[in-house]
């Protein structure tokens, strides 16, 4: 990491303050290898048995991408019955498609997709980069929990098992992305810049968020955490047992996630994701350091792909003549837009007291 995280510090030894946040995440989360075993197998009795009697036993995100495959892959090895929920927001790739497919056909997975209106999430995504902020995937990831919490309380679920993990990220700046939690944050933005009303796009205030935690005791469980989690080695198995295909990058299975990170990202904001995702392999061991430092001499993706996402992306969102004027516009942060990050602060530092 570096100083294009707006917030770095380093203390008097040269340690950055995301190796002092990775160590406070790292206590809090880290499960030790000899508990994981036992551990394991408490989580999978407790689904099975929130699911007797019920069509499936958790719920489970799919993207098409690596960590949710596989964690796709390891509720089939565990004998468990999720339902998949897919969040089709229009940019998917066609190897993301048929990663998909042919995934939960051989895993015998049920499948639910939301299919978003594309001109309401169009009009979302250009809110948000008029707003000139560096977290325009935020809009994608909000709406996927918002189905996925959605999904669970309507099958009388209490757990979504997620593939976030704190072997592959456990490092990213908070400028870098903030918001895929609060919605009063992503209304405010599209209340400045959007024309169109958000009549069915997925979401949860924080009335909602209560109703799912609190009400239907919903768990979110980054259940990769649970088991040793080596990322080359689980992409390694997916293409060995599902016929899975690798695309390129860490969540490149989407079109405009990969024009983001690979092109408005590193050009708008000198902001290179790569920082974060090798450093979180350095942290697990999984990546030497001398390692990343000449991977970031490469290029974050082949110039002349950049290119034809370029046009593909100006013309889908309808942006021709408009798209270089809002990459020259001044950088903003989410600190500009009304949020609830006081609040969300707040109610951490709480549950931290009472260590629930």
């Amino acid at each position: 990491m570096d100083t294009t995280d707006p917030d770095i510090w380093f203390d008097s030894a040269g340690v950055c303050s995301n190796c002092h946040r990775f160590e406070g995440i790292y206590r809090r989360r880290h499960i030790p290898p000899s508990e994981r075993p036992a551990r394991l197998e408490a989580l999978i009795a407790a689904l099975k048995a929130d699911g007797k009697g019920k069509d499936y036993d958790c719920v489970i995100g799919v993207s098409g991408g690596v960590d949710s495959t596989y964690v796709a892959y390891l509720t089939h090895r565990w004998g468990l019955r999720p339902l998949a929920i897919h969040f089709d927001n229009g940019w998917n790739s066609e190897l993301a498609v048929s990663n998909i497919e042919k995934t939960l056909k051989r895993l015998n997975i049920d499948l639910s997709t939301f299919v978003v209106d594309w001109p309401e999430f169009r009009d979302l995504q250009i809110s948000f980069l008029k707003a000139s902020t560096p977290d325009g995937e935020v809009p994608t990831d909000h709406a996927i929990m918002a189905l996925l919490y959605a999904g669970a309380a309507k099958f009388g679920l209490r757990h979504i098992l997620l593939g976030v993990n704190l072997a592959t990220e456990s490092v990213m700046p908070l400028k870098w992305g903030y918001g895929y939690a609060d919605y009063r944050y992503i209304s405010a933005v599209h209340s400045r810049f959007g024309t169109a009303k958000l009549r069915t796009y997925p979401h949860y205030s924080l009335a909602g968020l209560f109703y799912y935690l609190v009400l239907k005791r919903i768990q979110v469980v980054p259940v990769l955490d649970y088991v040793e989690y080596r990322k080359q080695e689980a992409l390694e198995t997916l293409q060995k047992e599902l016929g899975w295909v690798y695309y390129g990058g860490k969540h490149y299975e989407s079109i405009y996630t990969r024009f983001y990170q690979a092109y408005i990202l590193p050009r708008k904001f000198d902001i290179d994701k790569r920082r974060a995702h090798y450093s979180s392999l350095i942290h697990s061991h999984q990546m030497k350091r001398e390692e990343a430092l000449a991977l970031m001499h490469e290029p974050v993706y082949p110039e002349d792909k950049l290119v034809e996402d370029r046009e593909y992306v100006i013309k889908k969102l309808g942006l021709n003549g408009r798209f270089d004027e809002m990459m020259a516009a001044p950088t903003r942060t989410y600190l500009d837009y009304p949020n609830h990050y006081r609040t969300f602060e707040q109610v951490k530092r709480f549950r931290s007291v009472l260590k629930v």
